[in-house]
């Protein structure tokens, strides 16, 4: 069995087993919804960037880019959700049923409303995943309130 570690806030950690169909999130409660959710990774087609003269990654406005880091400062890795903030804001748990546990760590110019990414090591991962909907667990920030 595999552990994967879930951070809810700086002082929080819980460690669940990957697969297991529920965690122990005391005193919050969760919406179940269908999203259409796509897959991702770090690879330009996927996320937009280029390289400039130097063969350094650079973003669509020429700017310096740390492939794989989101919007959140984290690196992205599986678990890793992309969303609109506006709708799932950062620090968004989910459940996402074929996938597994995820948080919304990172935003995307695409994602309007229901629409999600799940990252993936690689993008054959991400293409096999494709495009989909599927059921979701959310549990929203402490303080949000949809």
């Amino acid at each position: 069995m595999r552990l994967s570690w879930i951070i809810l806030s700086p002082l929080l950690l819980i460690v669940v087993a990957t697969g297991c169909r529920t965690i122990p999130l005391s005193g919050r409660y969760y919406v179940e919804k269908t999203l259409l959710t796509t897959g991702y990774c770090k690879c330009p087609i996927c996320c937009g960037w280029t390289r400039d003269s130097r063969g350094n990654p650079v973003d669509s406005q020429g700017n310096a880019k740390v492939v794989g880091r989101t919007a959140s400062g984290t690196m992205a890795r599986h678990g890793t959700i992309a969303a609109d903030l506006n709708v799932y804001p950062i620090g968004t748990i989910m459940y996402v049923e074929g996938y597994g546990w995820g948080r919304v760590e990172d935003t995307g110019s695409a994602l309007k409303g229901d629409h999600i990414d799940l990252y993936f090591r690689s993008h054959q991962s991400a293409l096999r995943w494709g495009k989909k909907y599927v059921k979701v667990k959310i549990w929203y920030p402490n303080g949000f309130h949809p």
